[in-house]
């Protein structure tokens, strides 16, 4: 990034911090923070700050204006310590970080709202998986999108802040359904000196799975014969004989089916459910950054900063407004929305914000500013030279 276009980016934030109340998070005086200037060569992180070393924040962001700003999701006895072994942690939220880059289907050429919005219904997965599954309360969850690729999730929960790396990994790995097999979600029901065995429904994986087998039990039965056998076929291991097999159980002991018993329909029934539970991982997993929430000093952005590579604000976003956001409207810095600028485009193509979509040729265009501070952040364009004159960056009338 050339420094005309770094020194206006820098000042622009200033701006932005100078008008704009930051809302400190829990335990703020024993969190460590970090920032990365807007220095050239690259992205350096400043780190092993604490509050006593920022003084106050809404000054320190005024002043310095950062690209970038995190804090940790951990609490410490001495956060500004220059070691991680002085530091003395303390406990740490439990923190989830989605990038919609990371997710399947999502490559180079998948437009930026598009990415965000897949990352958005992966971000509804995960929440359901945290209360539906494991019990945290709306309350104890903060949604925020990064202001860049996707979303982050801090839980807040005495019950998990104490928790190791590998107790993490366990949370992990329940919510990536990672080594899931059937056997852990069939349970051994013994009566009258029989046996059978049967999906667990009480929770988890097993409930998840069993809720898919009642909605495909109904699909079946709303087929008739010809196209049910052909449904069934759709799964692998399944050829017409076992299919039809399987219907006629689903016909003459629906309510077998229904409890998930693998001994009804024979070896058929457990081929269905074993390729349900497959479906229902790909379906409803959280395709979660794993190092993010096993890390127990991660440092993660920190809400209401601006992300240096996009311009956009690190929202806030409440749990159950999660399906109204739209981070191309909700997140644009009000700042930066009221002006026209010029700026050199270096890289032509789309751009979506504020509600709309932009179609930028190369060369020296006048924009938005949060068009053209995206555009600038994203090295797209850059700031012309010699800098526009006053009487060419002016208020939009």
């Amino acid at each position: 990034m050339d420094p005309t276009t770094r020194d206006y980016l820098r000042r622009r934030f200033r701006a932005y911090y100078a008008s704009t109340d930051v809302d400190l998070p829990p335990g703020a005086e024993s969190r460590e923070w970090g920032y990365i200037p807007w220095t050239a060569g690259g992205t350096t992180m400043v780190r092993h700050k604490s509050l006593f070393d920022l003084g106050d924040v809404g000054t320190f962001l005024g002043d310095e204006g950062p690209r970038h700003v995190y804090f940790s999701a951990a609490e410490y006895h001495d956060p500004g310590a220059g070691t991680m072994d002085e530091k003395g942690w303390q406990g740490a939220d439990l923190v989830f970080d989605l990038d919609g880059d990371h997710l399947d289907g999502v490559d180079e050429s998948t437009p930026y709202p598009e990415m965000l919005g897949e990352c958005k219904q992966a971000l509804v997965r995960l929440l359901d998986l945290l209360t539906d599954d494991l019990g945290f309360a709306d309350e104890a969850l903060q949604v925020v999108f990064s202001g860049g690729r996707g979303y982050h999730v801090h839980v807040r929960d005495d019950r998990v802040r104490s928790l190791d790396s590998a107790a993490r990994r366990e949370i992990v790995d329940y919510l990536r359904a990672i080594d899931l097999d059937l056997e852990g979600l069939v349970r051994t029901e013994s009566n009258r000196g029989t046996t059978r065995r049967v999906l667990k429904t009480e929770g988890g994986w097993g409930r998840r799975t069993h809720r898919r087998l009642l909605s495909f039990v109904d699909e079946l039965c709303g087929m008739d014969e010809a196209d049910a056998v052909d449904r069934l076929r759709e799964f692998d291991g399944i050829g017409e004989k076992r299919a039809r097999t399987v219907l006629g159980a689903v016909e003459s002991t629906p309510e077998a089916i229904r409890t998930g018993n693998l001994e009804a329909g024979g070896p058929g029934v457990r081929t269905l459910v074993e390729a349900l539970a497959r479906e229902t991982v790909t379906a409803e997993t959280a395709p979660i950054d794993e190092p993010v929430t096993t890390d127990l000093r991660r440092l993660i952005r920190f809400p209401g900063s601006l992300h240096g590579g996009t311009g956009l604000v690190v929202q806030r976003v409440p749990v159950d407004g999660v399906d109204s956001f739209d981070p191309l409207v909700d997140a644009v810095a009000e700042p930066f929305t009221d002006r026209e600028i010029e700026i050199e485009v270096t890289e032509p193509g789309p751009v979506w914000m504020d509600g709309d979509r932009f179609r930028m040729e190369e060369g020296v265009v006048s924009v938005r500013e949060c068009v053209g501070v995206f555009l600038l952040a994203r090295e797209r364009a850059e700031k012309p030279r010699p800098d526009v004159t006053p009487e060419r960056e002016h208020d939009r009338r």
